[in-house]
């Protein structure tokens, strides 16, 4: 999903702007990404379906200015696929049924911001798998129109049959037969087509079809023309649908006279040549026939896929013309590990794979142990060298969850890929049922680093220069922070959100103010007066100690007030208006400075202003994607700017991705810049704490 398709075009339908900007606020500390738009009247409303065509509704059962039956009115004469959602406090029963009746596809609890987000998130993921579904429909309406085409063209005679009747043919075989039309053949049973001689053979076949067996794939039997007159043929047989329903499609060949060239044929279809191992095609149909059982809800079965680690290195050694002998012996040794049932194949050039059939997960995971062992223990004799190759195996456990064949594949390929890069000789086997556990202790182990890092000083500075375009005395520097980690530097995006859910927030707003003030004061010793913007978190706010604790460290420092400015999301302000605002007056006593990050994100972000007396405007950075493209981009731009220098704010564009987009900023009347196009964050001189 790109990064336009994952954010939600939102119509919100409330009587006041504070409802709305609550409601967006909620959706955005969820993670969830909004264009928000607004209606009151029915004007409103048709416009933004026909000209926005929203994605989501956002409708309030108990706003005034517009009802549910009028939104999903204007909704279904746009013909559009618009997921309506109900908005209430404390609905009742009644008021649940109706608004489903009236066409509301779920209830958002106002009360639950956790219950809303939760309803928003499934009703867009609903909503992209309807879209996608069409878009699936619609190719495999193309798709049958090829096949249809081609099922013409092919000189094998082949037919549909639903339930031992004909209902597709295509011309080879009307030819075969001695039909000049489908019409002389439709409806017609496919027994008519065998000779006397088989055709008792043929009505049990037909009975154990009817109870739901599988045919087998080929079938030899006479076959019998419309003149009376019989040939000896071959039937193969393959699951198919035709027009949605459930059917055989069944092919008749004609027996050759020279039985090991029909061998030599079959094997040329299905197996690889140098290691005798099914081929790729082979294979992926065997997994398409698994995936339709698993989705019947068998469980008990594997997809493994195999690579001699360092190959590039091995055939170095024994020389590329060889390749190929250490492939079938490495194939040979394979087959012998493995079950009549299991299927083996040369997947890629040195890849195999191996669907392991009818094993739970236990003796799947015993099968690779096995394989895995024996490929380590064993000497390839290949020309004259005797070499050993260990392999790595990833691989899929396959059920009901995660039928489906790209997503099987992927997943093996990335368990061979992390197998690989762990060090290889190992085996790596992804199980779709321990997701939720592998989460658990994926928080578990996330939050202990953050721990760790409180008490050790773990923690790290970067900064990166906000540069100004107006000639601004002095430098002016972004703080971000970063965790030390086993490998380097980790990034924020990975332990906040642990850390915000488990409280730990002020501890490490503190960490980081504390670092920061210790930092400016070495670099004012230089002589260069220099402004840190300094991310806060929303928890920090209702800690009645932080501004008499930030006064003191400044004072402690014999640091300037105004050295240090503060930052939040206008999203996080809104939703915490009155500790903010009471916050923000704190920070002015002491002379230190307030910005709005993501501004003009919301419905009216300026109005926000009456209420929270911010000192910077950071540009919300949904504006700066591919700015030179998008003219209403930077007609907003110019009107924010215009409207922020009307108030006395100075504007910060972040994330400026090119020269040309600075040259679109400066004419705005942006003040300041950053961005990774300008420079990227450097590490900050660490200076230990008392």
């Amino acid at each position: 999903m790109s990064k336009q398709d994952s954010v939600i075009k939102l119509l919100l339908i409330e009587d006041s702007v504070e409802d709305a900007e609550q409601q967006i606020s909620v959706l955005r500390n969820g993670g969830i990404a909004v264009r928000p738009t607004r209606a009151t009247n029915e004007a409103e409303l048709e416009d933004s379906i026909v000209q926005h065509t929203p994605d989501l509704i956002l409708v309030n059962l108990a706003a005034k200015s517009l009802r549910l039956d009028q939104v999903t009115d204007a909704a279904n004469r746009g013909g559009k696929d618009i997921a309506i959602v109900g908005s209430a406090q404390s609905p009742g029963e009644d008021l649940i049924v109706s608004a489903f009746r009236t066409g509301a596809r779920a209830i958002a609890l106002r009360g639950r911001p956790d219950h809303t987000q939760m309803v928003v998130k499934r009703e867009f993921e609903s909503l992209l798998m309807r879209r996608s579904v069409r878009r699936l429909e619609s190719a495999l309406r193309e798709i049958e129109r090829r096949c249809d085409s081609l099922l013409d063209s092919s000189r094998d005679p082949i037919a549909y049959v639903h339930e031992g009747m004909h209902v597709r043919a295509n011309k080879a075989y009307l030819e075969t037969f001695g039909f000049d039309e489908f019409e002389d053949i439709e409806s017609m049973s496919i027994l008519d087509m065998i000779a006397p001689e088989d055709a008792d053979d043929f009505k049990s076949l037909l009975k154990k079809l009817s109870k739901g067996e599988k045919p087998p794939q080929k079938l030899n039997l006479k076959a019998q023309r419309a003149d009376g007159s019989s040939f000896d043929s071959v039937m193969e047989f393959a699951e198919a649908t035709y027009e949605g329903e459930p059917c055989q499609q069944i092919i008749f060949r004609q027996q050759t006279n020279n039985p090991e060239l029909e061998k030599e044929l079959d094997a040329l279809r299905s197996k690889d040549l140098v290691t005798d191992l099914f081929n790729r095609q082979h294979l992926l149909v065997e997994l398409d026939r698994t995936i339709a059982a698993a989705a019947t809800g068998k469980n008990d079965r594997c997809l493994l896929l195999l690579e001699p680690d360092n190959f590039k290195k091995v055939l170095d050694t024994i020389g590329i013309g060889n390749a190929d002998l250490l492939l079938g012996d490495l194939a040979n040794l394979m087959r012998r590990h493995l079950a009549d049932a299991d299927v083996a194949a040369r997947f890629a050039d040195h890849t195999f794979a191996v669907l392991l059939v009818g094993r739970d997960q236990e003796n799947s995971k015993k099968v690779t142990d096995i394989l895995l062992k024996a490929f380590n223990e064993r000497i390839f004799e290949v020309g004259k060298q005797s070499i050993n190759v260990t392999m790595s195996i990833g691989g899929c456990l396959i059920g009901e969850k995660n039928a489906n064949a790209q997503a099987i594949l992927g997943n093996a390929n990335a368990t061979l890929r992390t197998a690989q890069t762990d060090g290889g000789n190992r085996v790596n086997v992804f199980d779709p049922a321990a997701q939720d556990k592998a989460v658990e202790e994926k928080q578990r182990h996330w939050l202990k680093l953050v721990q760790d890092a409180l008490t050790n000083n773990g923690f790290v500075l970067f900064n990166q220069p906000i540069i100004s375009l107006h000639g601004a005395d002095g430098d002016f520097f972004e703080i971000l922070l970063r965790m030390q980690g086993p490998k380097g530097e980790i990034t924020p995006n990975f332990f906040l959100p642990i850390a915000e859910q488990h409280g730990m927030m002020p501890q490490i707003d503190r960490w980081v103010i504390a670092h920061a003030i210790k930092a400016l004061v070495e670099r004012e010793k230089t002589g260069i007066k220099t402004t840190y913007f300094i991310k806060l978190t929303p928890q920090s706010l209702e800690d009645q100690t932080l501004l008499p604790w930030i006064a003191q460290q400044l004072k402690n420092a014999r640091l300037r007030g105004d050295a240090l400015v503060f930052e939040m999301p206008e999203s996080k302000v809104v939703t915490n208006l009155k500790p903010a605002r009471t916050f923000v007056a704190g920070l002015k006593q002491i002379h230190c400075g307030f910005a709005l990050e993501q501004f003009g994100s919301g419905l009216n972000s300026m109005q926000l202003l009456k209420h929270i007396d911010a000192d910077y405007l950071k540009l919300d950075r949904s504006f700066m994607a591919e700015l030179p493209k998008h003219k209403e981009n930077q007609d907003k731009l110019r009107e924010l700017c215009d409207q922020a220098h009307h108030a006395g704010k100075l504007t910060v564009a972040e994330f400026v991705e090119d020269a040309a987009s600075m040259s679109i900023l400066f004419s705005c009347g942006v003040n300041f810049v950053q961005g990774n196009f300008l420079q990227e964050p450097e590490k900050v001189m660490a200076y230990d704490l008392p």
